[in-house]
């Protein structure tokens, strides 16, 4: 078996520390240019191209800081994110995908991340990057698409087994409707975890597990659940009985919008099962921080090789800025806004002495 080369660590902090620190373009040679030199441009280069950095690698990264914080009931989530590259050539990462938030086919890099939370902190586990390696030839259109031969809720199932095999203590799996396919429930309740996620509407259930026997299933949305109610079932091609919830909220837009929620504990209430899928929410933030405080989408790298690995490097940045949250008491935004600052005086300052000489 080959041995994978190590991560160049001295690197690592240095490049991930300059994805931080930038507010434009990230590239080898903005960051040679910065430290005069000293660091070559073909040195940045070849440490984003040594080897595609991975999951295994971030776990050797951050283990010791999950180690000192988590807790028995902390969470694990999962969410993917697309990185949208228009005018970069396609390749096996950058292809068309889905925005179920735009309601459209984005071109760029979908990502699939799982992240750990609990009180204490917010830190990531693993990463995914969809890769669409099978051409073909679309039947309706005649067009040459891609597609992936594994699906995104088996990664979510790898990654769940990674977070298993790395003894992370956790208790609950979070995640939306796209990932709560019956075979991702069964693998959590199999392996004595919970999960709360979320369904969709026309998901199959039967109100006892007499019914369950008999064939008689119905849709979510016929239920008449009130708000604080939950109702026991059982989903169709499951045996274990699972709680339902049903959120109804108001949108930005003025409609109303219905979120039916899923969970295998059935110990829980209306109220804590809110509660606890509210935490949902960190990984919204988590890509939110990754696009703007740590250089995600900013930069110009166009091998699959470098594109991933500073997407690597981006994820790590992000596990730099939350310890620095944890010492700080300040949120990576408020990090990012403070290092823009200071970047604005020195520039100011700079600019004085010029005009000044």
């Amino acid at each position: 078996m080959q041995t994978l080369k190590p991560i160049n660590q001295e690197l690592l902090d240095i490049y991930s520390d300059y994805l931080i620190s930038s507010f434009s373009y990230t590239t080898a040679t903005g960051l040679s240019n910065m430290l005069d030199n000293q660091i070559t441009h073909d040195k940045i280069t070849q440490f984003l191209s040594v080897r595609e950095y991975n999951s295994k690698d971030l776990w050797l990264l951050v283990k010791s800081k999950v180690r000192e914080i988590e807790t028995d009931d902390g969470c694990i989530i999962f969410d993917d994110t697309i990185e949208e590259k228009p005018y970069t050539d396609e390749n096996d990462i950058i292809s068309w995908h889905h925005d179920h938030s735009k309601g459209r086919d984005v071109k760029g890099i979908n990502i699939l991340n799982n992240i750990y939370h609990n009180d204490n902190g917010t830190i990531p586990l693993g990463f995914e990057t969809i890769r669409k390696t099978e051409v073909y030839i679309d039947s309706k259109t005649g067009k040459q698409k891609r597609k992936s031969p594994v699906t995104k809720n088996e990664l979510f199932r790898q990654m769940f087994y990674q977070a298993l095999k790395n003894q992370v203590k956790f208790l609950y799996v979070l995640a939306d409707s796209w990932f709560s396919s019956k075979d991702n429930m069964q693998e959590i309740v199999d392996n004595e975890k919970h999960f709360i996620l979320a369904v969709k509407s026309n998901r199959l259930i039967a109100l006892s597990k007499s019914d369950k026997l008999e064939g008689k299933f119905v849709k979510v949305n016929s239920l008449k659940l009130e708000k604080g109610e939950t109702t026991r079932c059982y989903f169709k091609g499951l045996d274990f009985p699972t709680l339902l919830t049903k959120q109804v909220f108001k949108n930005k837009d003025g409609s109303t919008g219905i979120l039916y929620l899923a969970t295998s504990d059935t110990t829980l209430d209306f109220s804590s099962t809110n509660t606890i899928y509210q935490k949902r929410w960190k990984v919204e933030e988590y890509h939110k921080s990754i696009k703007q405080n740590t250089s995600l989408a900013k930069s110009p790298t166009r091998t699959v090789k470098s594109q991933i690995n500073h997407i690597f490097a981006s994820i790590y940045a992000f596990f730099k800025m939350e310890l620095l949250n944890m010492k700080t008491n300040l949120g990576h935004f408020a990090l990012k806004s403070k290092l823009y600052t200071r970047a604005l005086m020195v520039s100011f300052n700079e600019l004085r002495k010029l005009q000044n000489a």
